[in-house]
């Protein structure tokens, strides 16, 4: 032994098959995705069943890629980590039991690994200065969550999405205003070009619940406003209908963010999951951060979208806690931030 402990990560929790290998939590030693877009584009979304087919036909050949872009075998790997929830049941099956197989035949320990945890742990692989405890804003196209990271694997949530995720409405409006699937990237692209104060959209609040997030409201904004529009023979332009909408999510995620930070007096702000690409949220919540005196992390864009580098980050600290998953290790959909 090096003294190192490099772990095989292994993400299948949606539509990309990913695999990576990570040393000691923090160092990407290799981080392959192959990603299904183009496929699920046609549908106008991912459809579950094709998603699980593409990851048991590509699994094998991407977990081979990142074995060999690290250099290394499975003789020298220390642990095999898998995302087990949440996400679509049949993709996580086909991760679960290619991981499960592997840790046996290999006689490796096995780590099952939140999705959710994965995205927080996710910024440490680029600020390893980054230590609890923070605010963790996680946004995803299934997961809108606003927590307390009170140490490396415990959390607190502050709030959560009620209806719509705010990915889930980005992807529902962009293919509400003719721009198509993934919604997220399409958006962003398109606002570029328009004016965000085009059309007021609303902020939602939930009752009697501060920082929990609502988006279907705004998303029935958007469709309404198309209707209006078309009947009453109304041009739209998509351009500022885009940026229009993507400026009332951001100010909400921005809005329970620093009021947060300012109840529970925490100075450092860690933003994650896939949306946390979107360009005008990545610089909102840096304005925000620095009129509000906070520090900003946020994960280039490749670790915020999914990928197994950061399976294997928090498959680290769980391996450091002393947590490995027997061989009974399932797929749990529904997983909850903090369940085991």
């Amino acid at each position: 032994m090096n003294g190192n402990t490099d772990i095989l990560a292994i993400e299948t929790s949606c539509d990309e098959t990913a695999a990576a290998v990570v040393r000691n939590g923090r160092q990407v030693l290799s981080n392959v995705i192959y990603t299904q877009i183009s496929m699920h584009t046609l549908y106008g979304g991912v459809v579950p069943e094709l998603a699980s087919r593409k990851h048991i036909e590509k699994i094998n050949a991407v977990i081979t890629g990142a074995l060999e872009e690290a250099h290394t075998t499975l003789a020298d790997i220390d642990a095999v980590a898998v995302t087990y929830g949440p996400g679509l049941v049949g993709a996580l099956l086909v991760g679960t039991a290619e991981a499960k197989a592997i840790a046996w035949a290999a006689g490796k320990p096995l780590i099952g690994v939140n999705h959710i945890e994965g995205h927080i742990s996710a910024n440490y692989i680029e600020h390893p200065e980054l230590k609890p405890p923070y605010l963790g804003l996680v946004v995803s196209g299934g997961h809108t969550h606003l927590i307390i990271v009170r140490d490396w694997a415990e959390f607190e949530i502050l709030g959560r999405t009620v209806d719509d995720a705010a990915g889930e409405a980005f992807d529902k409006v962009a293919r509400a205003i003719g721009l198509g699937y993934p919604g997220g990237p399409k958006i962003d692209a398109a606002a570029k070009e328009g004016n965000p104060l085009a059309v007021t959209f609303p902020r939602a609040r939930v009752h009697g619940s501060k920082y929990d997030f609502s988006f279907s409201g705004i998303k029935s904004a958007v469709l309404n406003y198309i209707n209006h529009a078309q009947m009453t023979g109304q041009a739209v332009n998509t351009a500022d209908l885009a940026a229009s909408f993507q400026k009332a999510v951001v100010d909400v995620l921005c809005e329970h963010t620093a009021e947060a930070a300012a109840e529970y007096g925490i100075r450092n702000i860690a933003m994650a999951g896939g949306v946390s690409a979107n360009s005008a949220l990545r610089a909102a919540m840096q304005r925000t951060c620095e009129t509000n005196g906070l520090n900003f992390y946020v994960p280039s864009p490749v670790y915020c979208t999914d990928n197994a580098a950061m399976i294997g980050v928090a498959a680290w600290h769980e391996m450091q806690s002393g947590r490995v998953s027997g061989w009974d290790l399932n797929a749990v959909p529904g997983l909850r931030l903090g369940e085991r």
